[in-house]
């Protein structure tokens, strides 16, 4: 198979490039030629001709191409969906904040965590993403729009944490100092709640933010929309993550879908505040987007207001999520959906 050169750090790609009988200096003018926009060897003109059509018979540079983008006529929020190099489709979404523009990615190529409210998981997982895949999705927004991304948040399709090692190294990618060279601390992680893996996070020395969806205030309302919870209950579930903010110090932030009827009311605001009190964390309320194939609906306005009025008299700093590109479905795996229906 050939390299993916794209998802190599300069040193790996040195390695490759020394036995193809080149300096080792090499590896950095190809690794800052990649972030610079060349979008193949022929791009890297500063690379002998010669040893650019042996690099091409080891190696390759992966490419993403925008299939569909929708802009939103209200926000200006923009949805891609990229097609990647096996016919496979991802999406992500491009989110623009006071603080900086925002990047939400996907790690895989659907998902197999079965969440109700998602629909990413719909299909089910086709394959999870590798380390260039990941970065392409930001890279050719930027690209496309001409604007720089200060923020990722890995909330897209997939769950970051079931494709580990390639989320892992795209982290490490995606900081490089001759790369794009975005913040840790301005990158967020989403998970379901996989138990094992948080802890593994927690002694990676990255200091992401993570994102924990958790979407009810216990066991029994859990696992009616999220299947991990048959795996893992919630109490295992924060002493993960309060070994995470122990290792780390690193507040953690809890999704919470609101959904009318389901977690919704005052009661599961009071059950949901004296389950995180005194927690190092942040309560992000979402209310929830419906999706054709389920009969779930939003909560209404003055639900949301007392949940999260009642989530604060525990001393829990708490928000309601703003919705972007509304009229473009912005949520991930709508659009796939669509184009895979097509």
């Amino acid at each position: 198979m050939k390299a993916d050169v794209l998802s190599m750090f300069p040193e790996e790609i040195a390695e490759l490039v020394i036995a193809l009988g080149q300096p080792k200096y090499r590896g950095k003018q190809i690794f800052e030629a990649l972030y610079k926009g060349a979008r193949g060897f022929d791009d890297m003109t500063s690379l002998p001709k010669s040893f650019r059509e042996k690099l091409g018979e080891a190696a390759f540079v992966p490419t993403a191409d925008i299939k569909r983008k929708l802009v939103s006529a209200i926000d200006g929020t923009v949805k891609y969906l990229y097609s990647l190099h096996d016919g496979e489709t991802v999406e992500s979404v491009f989110m623009r904040y006071k603080h900086g523009n925002t990047m939400c990615i996907s790690t895989q190529v659907g998902c197999r965590m079965g969440c109700a409210f998602c629909a990413s998981t719909k299909a089910g997982l086709v394959r999870s993403l590798a380390p260039s895949e990941m970065l392409l999705q930001v890279m050719e927004a930027e690209r496309d729009l001409g604007e720089r991304v200060s923020n990722i948040v890995l909330m897209g399709m997939g769950e970051p944490l079931d494709n580990y090692d390639n989320v892992i190294k795209f982290l490490r990618l995606v900081n490089h100092e001759n790369g794009l060279n975005i913040g840790l601390r301005h990158i967020s992680l989403s998970t379901c709640g996989l138990v094992e893996k948080i802890d593994r996070l927690s002694e990676e020395g990255l200091p992401v933010t993570l994102s924990v969806s958790l979407h009810a205030p216990n066991d029994e309302i859990r696992r009616q929309t999220m299947p991990i919870a048959n795996k893992y209950s919630i109490k295992e579930l924060l002493a993960a993550c309060k070994r995470f903010t122990d290792k780390t110090g690193r507040r953690i932030s809890f999704e919470y879908a609101l959904i009318s009827g389901v977690n919704d009311s005052k009661a599961h605001a009071d059950e949901l505040g004296r389950l995180l009190s005194g927690m190092l964390c942040h309560v992000n309320l979402i209310p929830v987007n419906p999706i054709k194939e389920k009969n779930f609906q939003r909560s209404e306005k003055n639900a949301i207001k007392v949940f999260t009025e009642t989530v604060e008299t525990y001393k829990i700093s708490t928000t309601v999520r703003r919705k972007l590109g509304s009229d473009i479905n912005a949520s991930c795996g709508q659009l796939r959906a669509e184009d895979s229906k097509k």
